[in-house]
């Protein structure tokens, strides 16, 4: 039953401009994705397929209503097959389909430095004084938070309810080793000086189809992008921007390994807490991860017992199913991670953002005797997340050595322009490089060609690990323009798609 863990990232960043009296946010964030000058297609996002309505417990509805019709036509496919848009009044980066958690973690932090020169070019527009920022984080500060979602490929027989059942204690858990850390607490949780993830704070309800009001652990979404007869998209929305590579890439590769776990039927009986809700934020606030967390059962367990225990079954299950040894190494890096967090928290500074950010901050509190309310501290917080690598503090960290990677500026500037090479992103990426001019719509599973007929030829793309390198580069490099990629792409049954490759006609 289980299906390749294809898996990617959407980061909605934080976005302002100093010294601007009328800031609007909205208008902000579509220069933004206006600037851009690397090599994209600019055409409209084809709503014609999404429907976010469509919940996965049975019920809901098909379509899709856009809530701001002006700013929804602020879209940009890249040539990397990421698409760069504005959401919510905020620039969002959304990763090309990747093949693998360490492929996903090197788009994401290529989205980053697409997201940096996007905004230093938006910048060079402002009038003299004025100062463009934009941060890969997900609160404010003032009671709006923003998202980070993580998506990942899942079979359709695969009851939800098994999801629900297992997965929310884990998403609750794994904020010990996924956060990225914040000043103070918001939307009407207790005080807290410093805790351990942005997000945790503002989750409301266990399930449920929302992704901006009561903001549930377990998002309901129907919308698998591919087909639906044989996937599902486990669209999770409980989880924090991460500038940490190392990071980005355990939390995924956990995540997709516990699904793969889960699919194959390898996992236990469920752990249950008996209040997820409260549970999220009090394992965020436990700085000293000692805290008991209620289980239904009767019995309790910290987040770090409990992310010990998943460690355990999944180690046992990468043993016996042997997936791509890529999840050795996430095995490897969690195992040293809770480790640390047992014996010495402060060792982990060079692999989580949270751990990192409080090391900054505890050492401006003891030079300048600072408090926890001062304001500098929530400045640094927020400098912390600058993605512009002059002024963004993990930057400087990472500059000097202080941060743990796992990729080279080469491999990063290389996946700003270039696509994966064994997922759909492959093709979609290419027709951007190639047939921009031709290319009048998209979206994550078709494109829509003005080839100079009658009618626009959309090219249906359902298959996440069809129109790969393996598959259509040979067409690709021996198609003229756009026309002629149709026509090789289309068989003798009409259709037209990249999931063969070439097709034979009669």
């Amino acid at each position: 039953m289980t299906v390749h863990k294809v898996c990617g990232t959407e980061t909605e960043y934080g976005i302002s401009v100093r010294n601007q009296a009328k800031f609007n946010p909205a208008l902000a964030a579509g220069q933004v994705v206006n600037s851009y000058a690397g090599t994209c297609a600019r055409v409209q996002w084809s709503f014609e397929e999404e429907s976010p309505g469509r919940d996965a417990r049975g019920f809901g509805v098909d379509g899709t209503v856009v809530a701001d019709y002006e700013y929804a036509l602020v879209n940009v496919v890249l040539s990397n097959g990421a698409r760069l848009y504005v959401d919510h009044a905020h620039p969002e980066y959304s990763t090309p389909e990747c093949f693998d958690p360490l492929e996903a973690a090197l788009h994401d932090k290529a989205g980053e430095w697409v997201m940096a020169r996007a905004g230093k070019a938006a910048g060079a527009l402002l009038e003299p004084g004025q100062r463009m920022g934009l941060y890969k984080n997900n609160s404010d500060g003032k009671g709006n938070s923003y998202g980070t979602h993580e998506n990942y490929l899942l079979s359709r027989e695969l009851p939800f309810a098994d999801v629900i059942e297992y997965f929310t204690t884990f998403l609750v858990s794994r904020q010990i080793f996924t956060g990225s850390g914040k000043v103070g607490s918001e939307n009407g949780r207790p005080d807290v000086t410093y805790q351990l993830s942005q997000r945790a704070d503002f989750f409301e309800e266990r399930v449920g189809l929302e992704t901006t009001l009561k903001r549930p652990i377990i998002n309901t979404r129907d919308e698998p992008h591919g087909d639906p007869t044989k996937y599902r998209r486990l669209h999770v929305i409980i989880g924090d921007a991460n500038l940490s590579e190392t990071q980005t890439f355990v939390k995924l590769g956990t995540a997709s390994l516990f699904l793969a776990a889960l699919e194959d039927g390898a996992l236990p009986d469920p752990v249950t807490l008996e209040d997820p809700v409260q549970a999220t934020w009090q394992v965020s606030h436990d700085l000293g991860f000692q805290l008991p967390l209620s289980l239904a059962d009767g019995g309790s367990a910290t987040a770090l017992e409990l992310s010990w225990q998943y460690l355990e079954w999944l180690t046992k299950y990468a043993e016996q199913a042997a997936p791509d040894p890529i999840y050795d190494h996430v095995l490897a890096l969690w195992e040293r991670m809770l480790t640390d967090l047992e014996t010495d928290p402060v060792r982990l500074a060079d692999r989580l953002d949270w751990a990192a950010k409080l090391r900054i901050l505890e050492g401006f509190r003891e030079r300048d005797g600072l408090l926890w309310g001062d304001p500098k501290l929530r400045a640094l917080d927020l400098q912390y997340h600058d993605v512009d690598p002059e002024r963004g503090l993990y930057y400087r960290l990472a500059g000097r050595g202080s941060m743990q990677r796992l990729f080279t500026n080469e491999e990063i500037e290389w996946a700003v322009s270039e696509p994966p090479e064994r997922t759909r992103a492959y093709f979609r990426g290419r027709c951007v490089a190639r047939f921009s001019q031709s290319l009048v719509a998209a979206n994550w599973d078709s494109l829509v060609f003005d080839v100079g007929e009658d009618t626009l030829k959309r090219v249906p793309m359902m298959e996440p690990l069809r129109g790969t390198k393996a598959h259509v580069e040979t067409v690709l490099d021996q198609a003229a323009d756009a026309a002629a990629l149709v026509r090789a792409l289309g068989g003798s049954n009409g259709r037209t798609g990249p999931e063969e490759g070439p097709a034979e006609g009669n």
